[in-house]
């Protein structure tokens, strides 16, 4: 939605989809930088604004993958992590928020003689639900585990997500993703 108010030189953008509402921005501000405001004008900034968007968010899922140090993650997988640069919760950048939590899961699990790079990743990953909860319901760890199921993650990094807000856990990387997850 976009709303006009009686409030001068202000349009609200409204919309539960974060990446909607990055695009309905970012179109905005070319229409109007342009001044030619009309259907086949408008059509073409939201298409040109869409693609900048996507490009946007596959170079922050990068991004955040070489800061937190995780590997190989499925091409797919990066873009729902690039995302969550558009997603707050709890006045929080998620993005931001998962990059320290993978990193300080490694740090745990090196100090705890578990494998650094699975509870690295599972840190990384364990919000990457959030990245559709608009789109599909159901809680953000489930939604995250089967999402990263989906993309070839192992056993213990998907358990990892999973359980991060469990009260029981059933492997050593849940309980480092939850203890990082509180930290950061």
């Amino acid at each position: 939605d976009l709303i006009i108010d009686d409030v001068p030189e202000t349009i609200t953008i409204s919309c539960f989809d974060p990446i909607r509402r990055e695009v309905a921005r970012v179109a905005l501000d070319r229409l109007i930088q342009d001044g030619r405001i009309h259907p086949a004008r408008i059509e073409e900034a939201v298409e040109n604004s869409r693609s900048e968007v996507d490009e946007t968010v596959r170079r922050a899922g990068q991004k955040a993958m070489f800061d937190a140090d995780v590997k190989g993650l499925h091409p797919e997988l990066v873009k729902l992590v690039g995302r969550l640069k558009y997603r707050y919760s709890y006045g929080e950048n998620v993005l931001q928020h998962s990059v320290e939590v993978g990193l300080v899961a490694g740090i745990l699990a090196s100090q705890v003689g578990a494998d650094p790079q699975v509870a690295k990743t599972a840190g990384f990953l364990h919000d990457i639900g959030k990245a559709v909860t608009h789109e599909v319901d159901g809680p953000h760890a489930e939604i995250g585990a089967d999402i990263a199921k989906r993309y070839g993650q192992i056993d213990r990094v998907v358990t990892g997500i999973r359980e991060h807000h469990d009260r029981e856990m059933t492997t050593v990387e849940s309980f480092l993703v939850a203890a990082a997850d509180a930290i950061s």
